[in-house]
């Protein structure tokens, strides 16, 4: 049995010592059945090595770092010139196998088409309309992408060209990347929800030569017309020659002869055969600009070569996907998550995996259940900002629902509160299924500290570094934290997937990562987040190092406020604040939304204040509690604590594009 949760009450004096105040303590512990492990697919490596002992076994890879990459490079990719040299580490870069060749195409689609998985499902396409349904082998994918391979290289587009993608969660997103992919251009794929501004500073910064986007697509019922939102925001792009438009809806489009090109039309006379090109390990795969809510995008620069080991190998081992399962990442391409998670990683293992066009509450909230039912998924990996909308609606919804198919959770984008994990193990895990809970970046490119299966779990820790990564908790001198307690979040040691540049931008690539603790530790990545360490070397993490509220002194993850309101019965989500204060420097202002039927009295928010209080001490009570139908955040689950706070302060909120729900940023109220 797990243990009960417990909180710790800390009370803090004035004038101490600014520090990351650790508040929360998680001591429930789930074990994993001994048949997932013994199973597992790390377990059957760790047997092979002769390990027996998980930590000794994370702490070996990091020990042996070349040796272990090395072998997973060569057991998780195939390479057109094989590598002598694992790493050239020059901080703050590095060089994965920078003396071998290798296509990232013909590891996703290539290879598998000369082996029984040619006729293999690699996508069942969901659109948003209930009948809208498509099946994608690994040989209708790989014709296809040479189809539009030989189509851009008829276009004029050359090795190290640019590329930018608008397109919704359809199959054709992963099909113009690999196309990109396997002739050696760059491709920038840019959120289908952002604006055209949005899209057209991507463009412009990136100077693509060619922009893919479709007529249009469903969003809950309606059409958005996506080509004229790329027309308005390529219109002053001088280095676009074409754009290519998938048809999608069918609706009526404006056309700019000489410019525009149907998709169909562009690939209707190609050969259904393109060698894919091979590339240096360090040639860019792609670049992927951060969503611009404080202040110009930064495009992250990743590299081939890396990106054939990295993803394949951390799916393999937290998701543990085995040949037969369906595999369910529900994010959208436009980010990261997609790109390392939907795209490169699943076809590289030859997965089965879900794309979904449309919004988990249409046209109801049990539109999730009813795909993962009527397609037999088997892992499913997603938000906790997904789950508590879930939680909000009522576990009804899933209870019509057979689910049984599902072996393996995940959750991605945000640290998840205890309740939402205890919630989705329940609910949707049979209240038997392990959760692997995974701290990354953009930055990142894969999963840096998470779970494998074999590994005991506590309610909202992603636990511990993942074999081959470094990862520390530093203090601000530099100095790693005791366990128990709080600070930022740094890789000690460079990964394969990890970024390579700013995409034009040096300096702020410089200043941004590796100047912070450049003097005492030349080469550590500071990733911009706090976490702490508990007695056990879990790690908890508390949300971006800009986002910690400083109250009376002593710093606060934004994340332990908002899990402890969530964790009041009433609350179904929660976002928390700093209101600047000439006392204590900050007073923390939550915002919470309600669960439906759950009637907005003064008597509540004292419930909610007493509560947090009573969990976090009073340190953490918010002096102000603001009752909301919504809190503004990202399609990818991230609350927009930066919108919001601007917003109540009474200041311009700046880019909303990014947000699912920027209905949501109106009902903020101002409080100054």
């Amino acid at each position: 049995m797990a243990e009960e949760k417990k909180y710790k009450a800390v009370t803090y004096e004035k004038g101490e010592e600014a520090k990351t105040a650790v508040l929360m303590e998680e001591t429930r512990v789930f074990e994993p059945p001994k048949e997932l492990v013994e199973q597992s697919n790390v377990w059957q490596w760790m047997q092979k090595k002769g390990f027996t002992d998980e930590r000794e076994m994370r702490k070996w890879t990091v020990d042996h770092l070349e040796e272990f990459w090395g072998e997973m490079a060569n057991e998780y990719a195939d390479w057109d010139v094989p590598f002598k040299t694992v790493l050239d580490w020059q901080p703050p870069y590095a060089k994965w196998f920078p003396d071998g060749k290798i296509s990232m195409t013909y590891n996703c689609l290539d290879r598998h088409v000369k082996t029984w998985r040619r006729n293999k499902v690699a996508y069942i396409a969901v659109g948003e309309p209930v009948d809208d349904v498509r099946l994608f082998t690994f040989w209708d994918l790989y014709r296809e992408v040479n189809k539009l391979a030989n189509g851009l290289k008829s276009l004029g587009v050359e090795k190290g060209d640019r590329v930018s993608i608008y397109l919704p969660m359809i199959p054709e997103l992963s099909i113009a990347m690999m196309a990109c992919a396997k002739i050696g251009a760059v491709h920038s794929v840019v959120f289908s929800g952002f604006s055209a501004k949005a899209y057209g500073d991507r463009v412009k910064d990136g100077e693509s030569v060619v922009s893919i986007t479709c007529d249009g697509f469903w969003r809950r019922g309606k059409t958005v017309p996506l080509k004229a939102q790329a027309d308005e925001g390529i219109a002053d792009a001088p280095s676009v020659r074409n754009q290519i438009i998938y048809r999608r809806t069918g609706q009526d489009i404006p056309w700019n002869e000489g410019k525009d090109i149907w998709w169909h039309d562009l690939i209707k006379d190609q050969s259904r055969e393109c060698e894919s090109l091979p590339m240096d390990p360090e040639d860019r795969l792609y670049i992927l600009y951060t969503s611009g809510t404080t202040g110009k995008p930064k495009g992250i620069e990743h590299a081939v070569g890396g990106y054939c080991v990295g993803p394949p190998q951390t799916l393999s081992w937290v998701f543990d996907l085995k040949e037969d399962d369906v595999w369910w990442c529900a994010a959208d391409v436009g980010w990261v998550t997609g790109h390392s998670y939907i795209v490169y990683a699943p076809l590289q293992l030859g997965m089965t995996g879900i794309m979904y066009e449309g919004s988990p509450d249409f046209p109801d909230m049990g539109r999730w259940w009813k795909i993962i039912e009527d397609y037999g998924v088997t892992v499913l990996y997603t938000s906790p900002t997904a789950i508590r909308m879930h939680m909000r609606a009522g576990e009804e919804w899933a209870e019509k629902y057979n689910l049984s198919s599902l072996r393996l959770l995940g959750t991605v984008g945000e640290p998840i509160n205890p309740e939402a994990w205890i919630w989705y193990r329940k609910n949707i895990g049979a209240d038997k299924l392990q959760i692997m809970d995974t701290w990354w970046q953009t930055e990142t490119g894969t999963f840096a500290i998470s779970p494998l299966p074999i590994t005991p779990l506590k309610p909202g820790s992603a636990t511990l570094p993942l074999p081959g990564f470094g990862v520390e908790v530093l203090d601000e001198k530099g100095e790693p934290v005791p366990l128990g307690g709080g600070g930022n979040i740094v890789q000690t040691k460079p990964w394969p997937a990890m970024l390579r540049a700013f995409w034009k931008d040096p300096e702020r690539y410089m200043s941004t990562y590796w100047e912070y603790y450049w003097d005492t530790h030349p080469g550590y990545y500071l990733a911009g987040d706090k976490a702490r360490k508990d007695k056990d070397g879990y790690f908890w993490v508390q949300g971006r190092i800009d986002d910690v509220l400083n109250v009376a002194g002593h710093r606060i993850g934004n994340s332990e406020v908002e899990s402890a309101c969530v964790s009041y019965p009433e609350v179904a989500e929660a976002a928390c604040i700093g209101k600047p204060d000439e006392v204590k420097g900050e007073v923390i202002i939550a915002f919470c939304a309600l669960k439906a039927g759950v009637e907005e009295t003064e008597d509540l928010k004292k419930a909610i204040r007493t509560h947090v209080g009573e969990d976090l001490g009073k340190i953490a009570m918010p002096s102000e509690i603001h009752f909301v139908a919504d809190v503004p955040k990202t399609r990818s689950g991230k609350i927009m604590r930066r919108i919001i706070k601007s917003k109540a302060m009474g200041k311009d909120v700046g880019e909303t594009s990014t947000l699912s729900n920027p209905e949501a940023v109106d009902a903020i109220p101002t409080i100054v």
